[in-house]
């Protein structure tokens, strides 16, 4: 099939006015250099753009742009401004939510409305495709949710979408979810690739020239992974995962931001009246025992963007059961475990290889960071020789092939945080007030373990 003559207008950026020739003054207006080139391309149909007409893009010079201030605005809810830089979500910027079913995707969204509108004085759109305007009330009411400035829409088509937005200038558009959107121009079935690409695309590009956010819920795999192509991750701008803990705790954390940090971590609580915000997460990852600690039970300071928490890890080895030994490990790499385990055997003389190694993380979190491997040997050792931890213990390092143990970012704050929970021993691999320097497995085991009688 031939392609289609694209055709040139000139549309006055002042009134709008259009007309086939360019002029240097506008007829309508009478503004003068105004008439921008602009092109009709059959070819690109767009729900967005009506008529599809688009101004014509030539390159500038770099220097002469302005640069782009984060102009934000909060979401209402701390640990979700956190996640997503410290301060809120930024204008013209889109957001992809993943998360498992009923983990409370829509419980957090539709908290967020209520406050935004009402912190911000601003209109919210909630569309949904997935539920209907009665359910979503419903929930609104068990939660004591003031949604004057909410505006709800549930529809599957991305033309009414395209034309609800075009028509509220919405401040806070949120989707519920991505994959039931459809147009007419990429089939009829929603959730195929090109239905995924195409309506992401039209919205992504709305809200890139309007001072709106926008806020897709996606669904995951069963791996945890968001589902759909891959070019949906990169579309947007921040791709956030809401994961669950247990039955109450949630974890919201950035995969990707390119307006902040991915390191922070927003930790919330599912009561009856809905997410609430956990204020104090310093000690939630610990277990206070009276008496003196298991067998392959040792703690370490983490941090977590700005902040540090204090997080048990726990070991256990048993013989293994067939000729081939393996790592069981959730919330850290076994890869790493393998690794720590290696280094203890060459260096301590301990024997690893025939044992089968469950390694848990208490409270759930995922650790990746290199400052748990002295915690992490020191478990093991615990585990494989029968002998507790030192109470009151934090240990703090990377560890080395060769069985040193490695200084990490930001130590002092890490023993500050470990002091003011009532820990008496700090070892890390630098000196300073409050902290027992070690500096090799054999410091770490020595400080760490009674002396044999």
């Amino acid at each position: 099939m031939a392609k289609k003559k694209i055709q040139v207008s000139y549309k006055c950026s002042e009134c709008g006015f259009t007309q086939p020739k360019w002029l240097g003054r506008c007829p309508e207006c009478g503004s003068w250099n105004t008439m921008e080139e602009c092109i009709h391309d059959p070819n690109a149909l767009s729900s967005v753009a009506p008529g599809n007409i688009a101004v014509k893009v030539k390159p500038i010079a770099l220097s002469d742009v302005s640069a782009m201030n984060d102009d934000r605005f909060s979401t209402g809810i701390k640990e979700f401004d956190r996640v997503l830089g410290g301060n809120g979500a930024v204008k013209r910027s889109a957001i992809l939510l993943g998360g498992e079913p009923g983990i409370g995707k829509s419980t957090l969204l539709l908290q967020t409305a209520s406050l935004c509108s009402k912190l911000n004085n601003t209109t919210v759109l909630y569309v949904s495709g997935e539920e209907s305007a009665s359910q979503i009330k419903a929930r609104a009411d068990r939660l004591s949710l003031d949604t004057s400035s909410i505006k709800i829409m549930c529809t599957m088509r991305l033309e009414d979408i395209t034309d609800a937005v075009n028509e509220l200038k919405p401040a806070l558009v949120i989707i519920d979810s991505i994959q039931t959107v459809y147009s007419i121009e990429g089939g009829i079935i929603p959730g195929t690739v090109n239905q995924l690409k195409y309506c992401t695309n039209e919205l992504v590009g709305w809200v890139k020239e309007n001072d709106s956010v926008l806020i897709m819920t996606c669904h995951v795999t069963k791996d945890g992974n968001i589902a759909g192509p891959k070019a949906l991750e990169h579309m947007v701008d921040t791709v956030i995962s809401f994961e669950r803990n247990n039955d109450e705790i949630r974890f919201l954390r950035a995969y990707k931001n390119r307006f902040g940090s991915v390191d922070e971590l927003g930790i919330f609580e599912m009561t009856p009246s809905g997410l609430e915000t956990v204020d104090d997460p310093s000690t939630m990852f610990l277990t206070r025992r009276e008496g003196e600690i298991p067998n392959g039970v040792a703690v370490t300071a983490v941090f977590e963007g700005t902040r540090v928490f204090l997080v048990e890890i726990q070991a256990l080895t048993v013989p293994a059961k067939s000729s081939m030994t393996r790592v069981y490990s959730d919330k850290i790499d076994s890869n790493r475990v393998s690794r720590v385990a290696a280094v203890l055997e060459k260096r301590t003389g301990l024997r690893f290889s025939d044992q089968d190694i469950y390694i848990n993380v208490a409270g759930g979190m995922r650790l990746t960071e290199s400052a748990i491997d002295t915690s992490l040997a020191a478990s093991l050792y615990s585990a494989r020789t029968g002998v507790p931890v030192l109470k009151d213990t934090v240990l703090i390092g990377e560890l080395s092939l060769a069985g040193e143990i490695r200084p990490v970012a930001r130590i002092k704050q890490r023993a500050k945080t470990a002091a003011s929970l009532g820990y008496k021993k700090i070892l890390a691999p630098e000196k300073d007030e409050g902290i027992t320097q070690v500096c090799d497995i054999s410091a770490v085991i020595k400080n760490s373990f009674a002396a044999k009688k």
